[in-house]
């Protein structure tokens, strides 16, 4: 390739229709044979593994039923999968959304959260029209590493009643100090045997970590 055909490759700014092509169509055109096939079924069976507990997770620790989980990762890995832009890309729950749902879900129900998510989709496409990606890298490093840290803590908090098996007399608060004060007045009714089941949980999951 000359240098001239590098300079005008490099400067190709893609078209509208280029960059909203699905990546899966385009790996049609370029050829997608058996071995690819092959190896993009271990590649989902991997990540289903990992993928389906965890929703089933998340969606237990935002307010909702398992089953829920189990839809939304089913049918957005397909979608996401089908419609992504990049090759390599994989489509899974993530944690850090188990905030947002959870409070969403308790002020606004399950029909809330759809209609939150249909809207977060409009303004990730309008984000992605107007170039507003590049002006991420304003955000300073602390700011991204309080936030999320403050997501893990956050997620915590959420876990340690049923962690400790603890029964509280009515609805647990959704608020950050009153579910610490209301866990804290609660620990009286904590159950050894959760204790224990906790406890084992964690030991297995720090020896398969470590090894």
């Amino acid at each position: 390739m000359s240098i001239a055909a590098r300079r005008m490759r490099q400067t190709h700014q893609p078209t509208f229709a280029e960059l909203y092509v699905p990546k899966f169509v385009t790996v049609l055109r370029e050829g997608y044979g058996l071995s690819d096939f092959h190896a993009d079924v271990l590649s989902g069976l991997t990540v289903a593994i990992v993928a389906l507990p965890l929703s089933m997770a998340i969606a237990i620790a935002s307010g909702v039923t398992p089953d829920r989980g189990l839809y939304t990762a089913v049918v957005g890995g397909f979608i996401v999968s089908l419609l992504g832009g990049s090759r390599f890309q994989i489509g899974g729950p993530a944690g850090a959304f188990i905030v947002l749902v959870a409070l969403t879900v308790e002020r606004h129900g399950v029909e809330g959260v759809m209609l939150a998510t249909a809207m977060a989709g409009v303004f990730l496409i309008a984000a992605g029209l107007l170039r507003l990606g590049t002006y991420i890298k304003f955000i300073p490093y602390p700011v991204t590493v309080g936030f999320t840290a403050g997501i893990a803590v956050i997620i915590l908090t959420s876990q340690i009643r049923d962690l400790l098996g603890i029964r509280l007399a009515g609805k647990e608060p959704g608020e950050f100090i009153p579910k610490l004060e209301a866990l804290a007045r609660g620990l009286p009714t904590a159950s050894g045997s959760a204790i224990a089941i906790a406890a084992l949980s964690i030991a297995i999951k720090q020896k398969y970590a470590a090894s």
